[in-house]
């Protein structure tokens, strides 16, 4: 069999690892022109019952917790004028998420590929089934299986789905902060070793705590996906101030001090349930199949969805069959955790 994968993130990069532990060919495509072409973001926790599963599987947990945080998993809310709420510190040992960063997680998953496996600059354009790739450059490739593991506005979808995603009204600001123990100590010490929030109802700060002296803040507010448009840093800081004039100094340094400008990401939500017909060359996982919002279970449940494709595809007679035993799991989990999210990206502003 010929299998193709579009996308390099962890869910493409778990699938095609662990099929060739298998001794399966497999050939990743991705639009960047090389692995340091954009920041890969901030950190995320993988979970023992899925993201750690799929490492397992892939025979990369050791690398990972060499390379994990468990101190990340340290949780501190806080109040608009930066009064602690709840605190939870993990336990000596505790490894049930660890934290570690995008950037990291996907270098280890490349440093395991055979030498050639992601084909970098492959800009696809579209899929036409049964399995032919057409990629911005002219060229053609001719596949048994093309996975979609191309996230939000893949370009797989469209062969098996209609849908498209719709903005949730709710929108991430970015912000980042550098060298935070010494240019900036008060967020340091105020977020600590993992994250922290705060929400009035209407607004919500959360800052995490990064590898490398780091810490990313998001200003999370309902607003229109294209507030921002073109303004500038100053003007962007002048209107959250505004926004967030009733909070304490302590509490809008987070959206002050940054090092650096904005980065808007609104977001966006796949329809509940998305489901699609079945055809046996094309399949879907992670954000390209059930994108939801940003609640801890999106990497995850890439993982885990590629580590079943995967294992399907070495223990099945044909492409088809595998994808078939695939769907069958992955698409009732799928619709279970988008439901039980759906909306929750409101939630992140709610006092409780």
């Amino acid at each position: 069999m010929t299998i193709s994968i579009i996308g390099a993130g962890p869910g493409g990069l778990t699938c095609a690892r662990i099929l060739q532990k298998h001794g399966i060919p497999v050939t990743v495509y991705d639009r960047d022109p090389h692995p340091r072409a954009r920041n890969q973001g901030g950190t995320l926790d993988l979970h023992a019952d899925d993201g750690q599963v799929a490492l397992r599987e892939a025979g990369l947990l050791d690398e990972f917790f060499a390379h994990a945080r468990p101190e990340g998993q340290e949780m501190r809310k806080l109040d608009p004028a930066g009064v602690l709420l709840e605190h939870h510190v993990p336990a000596e040992g505790e490894l049930f998420k660890p934290e570690i960063d995008r950037g990291q997680l996907r270098g280890l998953l490349l440093d395991s590929l055979e030498p050639g496996t992601v084909r970098w600059g492959s800009v696809l354009e579209k899929v036409e089934l049964p399995g032919c790739l057409r990629f911005a450059d002219g060229t053609t490739v001719e596949t048994d299986l093309v996975i979609g593991a191309d996230g939000a506005w893949s370009r797989v979808r469209p062969a098996v789905s209609a849908a498209v995603p719709e903005y949730s009204g709710i929108t991430f600001l970015e912000a980042w902060f550098d060298d935070v123990e010494n240019a900036h100590p008060e967020l340091a010490a105020l977020v600590g070793h993992g994250s922290a929030m705060a929400a009035d109802g209407e607004r919500c700060l959360f800052a995490q705590r990064n590898s490398g002296d780091h810490i990313r803040v998001y200003v999370i507010q309902s607003l229109p996906a294209d507030w921002a448009g073109s303004l500038g840093t100053a003007e962007i800081r002048a209107r959250l101030l505004d926004s967030f004039s009733e909070w304490s100094p302590s509490m809008t340094r987070m959206i002050t001090d940054n090092d650096g400008p904005y980065v808007d990401r609104p977001l966006y939500v796949l329809p509940v349930p998305h489901t699609w017909a079945h055809t046996p060359s094309v399949t879907l996982l992670g954000d390209a199949a059930h994108l939801m919002p940003p609640l801890g279970v999106g990497v995850n449940l890439a993982m885990v969805d590629a580590c079943e494709l995967a294992l399907a595809l070495a223990g099945s007679g044909s492409v088809g069959e595998a994808v078939a035993v695939y769907e069958k799991t992955m698409l009732p989990r799928s619709e279970k955790y988008a439901r039980r999210l759906e909306n929750g990206a409101q939630g992140l502003l709610e006092v409780d």
